[in-house]
């Protein structure tokens, strides 16, 4: 594995040293001159992050009015790098109260080596979160004068926080009303013909929650993925149950969810972290259930006149509706006015972008509307270039639907004292890149 870096650097503007330290012996100490030589004073600051000179590679950062350079000699990872810096100057930020300059540098640095010993071990990344660190490193921060964050206390049991498995979560919390509150969010991405035949369709989604739980409670969620159907089948020896099942791809999940299990049974189990956190991100890209179908006609009649008809249809069930429908229809440049007639909203020609604006404040399931625009263009002398023709774009919410399909099966929580929790499910279907050739 490559490494994230061989020695890190504190600067001011001026070029000046400010705080350094050397995890490895392959650059020399001496390493910082040649990016204030090759960069600072021939003002490339800001081109390009990462810079190779003389074997060594700088990756540098400037934050308020320090910048951070980390040297790297041969192959480096540099978003590791990158995901470092910014993690390591959240963590002198919560020990300095929230600020992070050069003055704050110069108050605090004893503290900031004593951090960067245990951040780093050989350029390699340790364990960086304020939460745990603060448990060993007690010391607190010349804070900023205009700080008025008080200090956190220390939680007791340091040596199980550091070493267990759950690092992202304090003992001793307490509730007096437990509650979980789960959120499915979903964007779909579409490109479709004039003719409304599907070119390219996916649906990125993510799992957001947010916990209220006393103590060490352990959650299993169970969905309708196809897999994790099987599984369950399997390991209670009797058939799937009949539905719809999804196939999930590219699943990447919060450092709390245990992957052995995950692996062995395909459920996702996790000790979650106190107040709001992302469970996982998904994609799918087959049986996607597309909220409107939008089928437009655009005539151009001669030089100066244009007949626009966008006809819109919901998909969903009838229960349900969407909110904040908006739909983008490009004109040329050369537009001059419009008129219209609508079904349901409102419509208008927004100059500054070329297109003709349909707003539709609450859209029922079920349900079709239309918009038709007499749009006058400009009449010029100069030879007229042919019209590109860019897509219509949509923009919507959907809320208790998903375009996936997925769904939460269960929701359980278990914690030794046997308190009752109270679970909270919503779903919510948002246009990512919806866009409709015309």
């Amino acid at each position: 594995m490559p490494v994230a870096a061989s020695a890190i650097y504190f600067l001011n503007l001026r070029g000046d040293v400010l705080i350094n330290r050397l995890y490895r012996d392959d650059v020399g100490g001496n390493m910082v001159d040649a990016f204030r030589m090759h960069i600072m004073q021939t003002k490339e600051l800001g081109t390009c992050p990462v810079r190779q000179i003389g074997g060594c590679s700088f990756l540098y950062m400037r934050i308020s009015n320090v910048y951070i350079v980390i040297v790297v000699s041969g192959n480096a990872n540099v978003a590791c790098a990158f995901k470092f810096v910014v993690e390591a100057v959240a963590l002198f930020k919560s020990y300095f109260g929230g600020a992070f300059d050069e003055d704050a540098i110069r108050n605090n640095f004893v503290l900031i080596y004593e951090l960067l010993d245990e951040i780093m071990d050989f350029g390699y990344p340790q364990n960086l979160s304020p939460e745990i660190l603060k448990l060993y490193i007690t010391q607190e921060g010349v804070r900023s004068s205009f700080s008025s964050k008080p200090s956190e206390k220390p939680v007791p049991n340091a040596t199980l926080q550091v070493t267990g498995a759950v690092g992202w979560r304090r003992e001793g919390l307490v509730y007096k009303k437990n509650e979980v509150f789960l959120d499915i969010v979903e964007s779909v991405n579409l490109l479709m013909s004039s003719k409304g035949s599907v070119l390219r369709c996916d649906v990125t989604g993510k799992i957001l929650m947010k916990c209220f739980l006393s103590g060490m409670p352990d959650l299993k969620l169970g969905l309708n993925d196809k897999i994790g159907l099987e599984k369950e089948s399997q390991l209670k020896s009797r058939p799937a149950k009949s539905g719809k099942t999804i196939e999930l791809d590219d699943v990447t999940f919060h450092q709390c969810v245990n992957l052995t299990r995950f692996n062995s049974e395909k459920t996702v189990s996790f000790v979650p972290p106190d107040g709001e956190f992302e469970l996982m991100k998904y994609r799918i890209t087959e049986g996607v259930n597309l909220p409107f179908r939008v089928l437009p006609t655009i005539k151009e009649l001669g030089r100066t006149r244009m007949e626009v008809n966008v006809k819109v249809k919901s998909v969903f069930g009838a229960k349900m509706f969407a909110l904040g429908v908006v739909v983008k229809v490009p004109v040329p440049k050369q537009t001059a006015k419009a008129s219209f007639q609508v079904t349901s909203g409102r419509a208008k020609y927004n100059a500054s972008i070329d297109c003709l604006v349909w707003k539709i404040r609450k859209f029922p399931g079920q349900t079709e509307t239309t918009m038709s625009a007499e749009v006058e263009l400009i009449s010029t002398m100069a030879e007229k270039k042919p019209w590109t023709r860019p897509p219509i774009q949509m923009e919507f919410q959907v809320p208790m639907f998903t375009a996936s399909g997925l769904r939460v099966r269960f929701l359980k929580v278990w914690e030794k004292s046997g308190y009752n929790t109270v679970e909270w499910v919503r779903y919510i279907t948002k246009a990512g890149s919806y866009e409709i050739r015309c």
